[in-house]
C-alpha cells in the first residue's frame, strides 16, 4: 500500500471522527438549549401564577425580566422570546417533558 493511500485513509478516519463529534455536541447544545428555555418558561409561569397574579402584572414581570437579561446576556431575551419560552412551556408541559419529546424526534439545528 503506498503512502499516499495510507495518509488518504487517516485522513477520512479523522474527518469521519471530527464529523461525528461534531454532530454529537450541536446535538447536546439543542438538548440543553431546549431545557433550558422550556424550564424558564415554566419559570415565568410559575411567578406568574404564584399568587394567581393578573394578566395585566404578569405581563409586566416578564417585560422587566426582558429588559435586565437582555441587558445580562443580549437580544435572546427580548420580549417575544421570552414569551415564546412561556408559551413552550405550557403547550408541552400538558404532553409530555421536553427530554421525553427529544428522544422521539431528530433535533436538527436550532441555535
Amino acid at each position: 500500500m503506498s503512502a499516499d493511500l495510507q495518509h488518504n485513509k487517516l485522513f477520512e478516519k479523522i474527518v469521519e471522527l471530527q464529523t461525528t463529534a461534531k454532530n454529537e455536541v450541536i446535538q447536546n447544545i439543542n438538548h440543553t438549549m431546549i431545557y433550558t428555555y422550556y424550564e424558564m418558561g415554566r419559570m415565568i409561569i410559575q411567578e406568574e401564577q404564584n399568587g394567581q397574579i393578573r394578566v395585566a402584572y404578569g405581563q409586566q414581570i416578564i417585560k422587566e425580566l426582558s429588559k435586565k437579561l437582555t441587558q445580562q446576556f443580549g437580544k435572546v431575551f427580548l420580549l417575544r422570546n421570552l414569551e415564546q419560552m412561556r408559551q413552550f412551556y405550557l403547550v408541552y408541559s400538558k404532553t409530555q417533558t421536553p427530554l421525553a419529546q427529544l428522544q422521539n424526534i431528530d433535533v436538527q439545528c436550532i441555535i
